[in-house]
């Protein structure tokens, strides 16, 4: 490993939320007196507490070679087994940067150009939309490429290595538009990278999991890192649960690999990143591609320098904060499955990369143990990373009488706020019933008392408005983290048709269900298996919106906001549709029935489901079976989960084995599977 200088530099990833820790942080390891040991091990225990996992694992390499491994929670909640380097965690997200390094491989090859259009690999790629056509393999990687951005159905799953939400991506494409011009900005996109793995796939003319382990595992030497595909066996996996139950939940599996599906140990991660360091699996030029600002190709908000975004090629930021401010150089990666989480840092000045993975928890703080563990490790070889980070100080101003025009409603894909700006000078924002007041600065930046957040109004070279939040925060034990980015945009002022309104309004507090699911997704377990529409509260200017989607017609609203970073990540167009006189809702590929035609389950002594030919989920009511025990046969490919009236799982035949269940009073039942599939309910 050559030598390198040492210099200073970049990013950090932020969100506190502090959650309740189930058990006592067991150490599986003995710490030592070695002082890097002691905070490593003390920053895995804060990033367990803070987030609630079940356990973490964090590895360092340096060098070479791992130097430092260890972990903190329990392995089990009912097994009497330690927590060892060798125990397999999802490692989510960070299955991009493996995806990318894949596709720099091919590019070195000369199989793959960056800048050549998608099309090229996949001529078979098609949208309704004819920008698809200039979307390149650049903007796959770099978040782009314009693509809605969300995860079909089936893409996460437990106990079953299918891959149909990969293979089946090109039909759902195939009708969906755009949120953007290709190349416009970058907005975190999941359907960009299960795309880019497709390309892999074509360009290599192997399988992914084949491709990944002839590239970089057997080449690196790392056993303990695998796909579904791979069927690794359920005993090496970190033990993962729902909620307070202490029955561990199957093997979680990604259907979209090159997304988020590889599976790591903390120190086989940790190695990956290391061989990103040098010259192990890329050229010098290669590396340097994926750790270019591809951010900056497109829209970005100016003062983002410390943001936990700034694009590169695989890695979620290019500039880590805190490590920027001494001028170190620091990629980062985070990955979140529905039940794994995990962090990647590395210093390729330093030839040092840590990893730190968790069941149960946040990556945030996974990232931030990881940033902690490289800071301490910096410290010993007498390099010190400023972490002092808050906003200046600024006065209080007048403000311009225009900025009240700014007023209104403003949002992300997710999420949707009433802006107020007063003469006084005073900004509220309201979300949920919850409001926020900042008061204007010299600056022309408004600040909560506090001073630890601003917010800016920006009118873009787009046309359009944006607020930009800045702010800073502390986490005790870990490395800070910062945001500094373009949080919501102001809705377009927009009419909709009478007649569409009324269409839209006349679903107020409607409940749809989930159909198109596979019968061993996640989504019933975790119960994300429901859909409401709701009017209630919109602020003024929103009025014609379907959350922040245009109502176009009294069957459809489109995404119209255009956020670079994530505040536009996974939109999609909300189209009902109706099927033997059911509405439904459909959206991004999911279909949801609605709630008032799904029947009650038959009340008398025997009954029996069947999938019919169109492979939809069957949904029931408890009814007035409420109270009674039901004991169902389950088919081989099939299964079958009950609610309760809030919606929680009372029971799941896949995930549990359960069979027999007391239907709950107000509750839910849901029977999926093959198509020909036959549950037998009794009643007793």
């Amino acid at each position: 490993m050559k030598q390198r200088t040492l210099r200073r530099g970049a990013l950090a990833l932020a969100l506190a939320l502090l959650l309740s820790l189930w058990a006592p942080a067991l150490a599986a390891e003995e710490t030592t007196a070695d002082p890097l040991a002691q905070s490593a091990q003390a920053a895995a225990e804060t990033a367990l507490q803070y987030g609630g996992a079940q356990s973490v694992s964090y590895a360092l390499w340096q060098d070479g070679e791992i130097v430092l491994t260890g972990s903190t929670g329990a392995y089990s909640r009912t097994e009497n087994r330690a927590l060892t380097d060798d125990v397999l965690y999802g490692v989510g997200s960070i299955s991009k940067t493996y995806t990318a390094v894949l596709m720099m491989n091919l590019v070195e090859e000369g199989k793959v150009k960056l800048d050549e259009p998608v099309t090229t690999y996949l001529p078979e790629f098609t949208m309704a939309d004819a920008r698809y056509k200039d979307i390149t393999v650049r903007m796959l990687l770099n978040h782009s490429s314009g693509l809605m951005g969300s995860a079909g159905p089936g893409s996460f799953l437990f106990g079953d290595n299918d891959r149909d939400a990969s293979d089946e991506l090109l039909e759902r494409l195939s009708t969906q538009t755009l949120q953007a011009d290709p190349g416009a900005y970058s907005v975190y996109s999941n359907d960009s990278y299960t795309l880019a793995g497709l390309v892999i796939e074509a360009a290599s003319g192997m399988s992914y999991g084949d491709y990944l382990h002839e590239t970089i595992t057997e080449p690196l030497g790392l056993t303990n890192t695998c796909v579904p595909a791979d069927e690794p066996a359920a005993d090496r996996f970190a033990r993962a649960y729902l909620g307070n139950d202490t029955r561990a939940l199957p093997t979680e599996t990604l259907a979209v690999v090159a997304t988020g599906g590889i599976y790591a140990s903390a120190s086989d991660l940790a190695a990956f990143g290391g061989a990103l360091c040098g010259e192990e699996l890329l050229t010098e030029a290669s590396l340097t591609a994926m750790a270019g600002d591809e951010y900056l190709r497109g829209m970005w908000p100016e003062d983002s320098e410390d943001d936990a975004l700034a694009y590169g090629l695989g890695w979620d930021n290019v500039h880590m904060f805190p490590f920027n401010q001494s001028g170190i150089q620091a990629l980062v990666k985070g990955g979140d499955t529905l039940v794994y989480h995990s962090g990647l840092v590395v210093l390729p000045e330093y030839d040092m990369a840590a990893a730190v993975v968790s069941s149960g928890g946040v990556s945030t703080y996974d990232q931030a143990a990881a940033a902690r563990i490289l800071i301490d490790a910096l410290a010993l070889e007498g390099v010190t990373v400023d972490e002092t980070a808050a906003l200046d100080t600024v006065e209080t101003a007048a403000m311009p009488e225009e900025l009240t025009a700014f007023s209104g409603a403003y949002g992300s894909s997710t999420l949707l706020y009433d802006v107020d700006i007063a003469p006084e000078g005073v900004m509220t924002l309201t979300v949920a019933g919850t409001s926020v007041p900042l008061t204007y600065r010299a600056d022309g930046t408004f600040r909560d008392e506090a001073g630890s957040m601003l917010i800016k109004v920006v009118e873009e070279e787009n046309g359009q408005v944006y607020l930009f939040q800045k702010a800073y925060t502390p986490l005790p034990g870990l490395a800070p983290t910062a945001v500094a980015e373009y949080v919501l945009e102001k809705l377009p002022d927009y009419q909709a048709s009478e007649e569409a309104l009324a269409a839209w309004y006349a679903r107020e507090g409607k409940v749809y269900f989930l159909v198109n699911e596979p019968y061993t997704s996640a989504l019933y377990p975790l119960s994300g298996v429901f859909a409401a529409i709701s009017f209630q509260g919109i602020p003024e200017g929103a009025e014609s919106y379907m959350l922040t989607n245009q109502i176009v017609d009294g069957n459809t609203a489109v995404p119209v906001l255009q956020i670079p970073g994530v505040g536009s990540r996974d939109s999609g167009t909300v189209s009902m549709v109706e099927q033997y006189g059911v509405e439904y809702i459909s959206l991004n590929g999911g279909l949801y029935m609605d709630v008032t035609a799904v029947p009650a389950v038959y009340a008398g002594p025997l009954s029996y489901c069947l999938i019919h030919e169109d492979g939809a989920a069957r949904w029931f009511s408890a009814g007035e079976a409420a109270g009674k025990t039901m004991t169902v046969t389950v088919p081989e490919n099939g299964g079958f989960c009950v609610y309760n009236a809030d919606m929680t799982l009372a029971a799941s035949s896949w995930i549990y084995g359960d069979t027999t269940v007391t239907l709950p009073e107000g509750g839910w039942m849901v029977f999926a599977g093959d198509v020909g599939s036959q549950f037998t309910i009794a009643l007793s």
